[in-house]
């Protein structure tokens, strides 16, 4: 069976945009099974498009091409590129940042840029504002169908230049508080995750029960200042408490229970937004 083409974009998934990324793809191999990401990424919001590939990849088996166009730099210099990551996936997309977490894990084996002299859907060449279409799902298909290996793509260039977005790293202080950043702030539920590992928090002695101070800082301003238990679940607290909880993707994450913290306090994303977690001595 070939390999699944999934797809993610800041189109907004209701667009027709979409639908025709998916018609090159047919066009190239209609055998082709093509599956949907997250097409509602924040307009130009990069690190977004980077942390949504970090919580998928794992998920998914060796030889799936993703796809991700978060492009705010369309038709300039910047490389259109495909990684080759260590599990045996491939990322087709422009290199501006995208790649910053799958470089960290599972890590970047072999990066090439698209060679637009043969991978690129020719009907369109006078345009050069939809590369999402005309140059990254066309030539994902054409990986994806076999009917170019991955040393066709085009050249290779050094993984070393690949762009990377400067990641705040978790760390955990002699007095027991960890902080790192937010991974992650959700507005449909309105789940806060950070990029603390739920371990590193639980190595400081903590423990479903206890009660922890969580502060929120975007850039110096505190966003957020209050006490929060430590539970498996939502439903062990009562309605509109904040709850501290092991995200799906097993770092530190904080929430109101049927309530949206999001909203409520204003909570972004990304290296500007720190958050830390100490435990409340008895």
């Amino acid at each position: 069976m070939k390999p699944a083409i999934v797809m993610q974009t800041d189109f907004t998934a209701d667009t027709s945009a979409v639908c025709t990324m998916y018609g090159v793809c047919q066009m190239v191999d209609p055998e082709l099974r093509i599956f949907n990401n997250n097409h509602a990424i924040p307009s130009f919001d990069i690190f977004c498009a980077s942390c949504n590939l970090d919580y998928v990849v794992d998920f998914w088996p060796e030889g799936t091409v993703f796809v991700s166009v978060v492009d705010p730099g369309v038709g300039t210099s910047r490389k259109a590129c495909v990684a080759k990551l260590k599990n045996g996936q491939y990322v087709v997309t422009p290199d501006n940042g995208t790649l910053t977490h799958v470089a960290k894990k599972p890590g970047i084996e072999e990066v090439r840029e698209i060679d637009e002299t043969i991978n690129r859907w020719k009907p369109t060449v006078a345009c050069s504002i939809f590369h999402g279409r005309d140059l990254f799902s066309y030539c994902a298909a054409r990986l994806a169908s076999g009917i170019i290996s991955y040393e066709e793509v085009g050249p290779a260039y050094p993984v070393e230049e690949v762009v990377q977005i400067p990641l705040v790293e978790p760390v955990c202080g002699e007095d027991g508080t960890v902080s790192g950043m937010i991974q992650g702030s959700g507005e449909h539920f309105g789940l806060v995750s950070s990029n603390i590992p739920y371990k590193m928090l639980e190595d400081t002695g903590v423990s479903y029960g206890d009660t922890l101070e969580v502060v929120i800082r975007h850039k110096e301003e505190e966003k957020y200042h209050g006490e929060a238990k430590y539970f498996k679940s939502f439903g062990f607290v009562p309605e509109g408490d904040p709850v501290v909880m092991t995200s799906e993707s097993l770092t530190v994450q904080i929430a109101l229970n049927l309530r949206n913290f999001v909203k409520v306090y204003g909570i972004g994303q990304g290296p500007d937004w720190k958050i830390s977690f100490r435990k409340v001595k008895n």
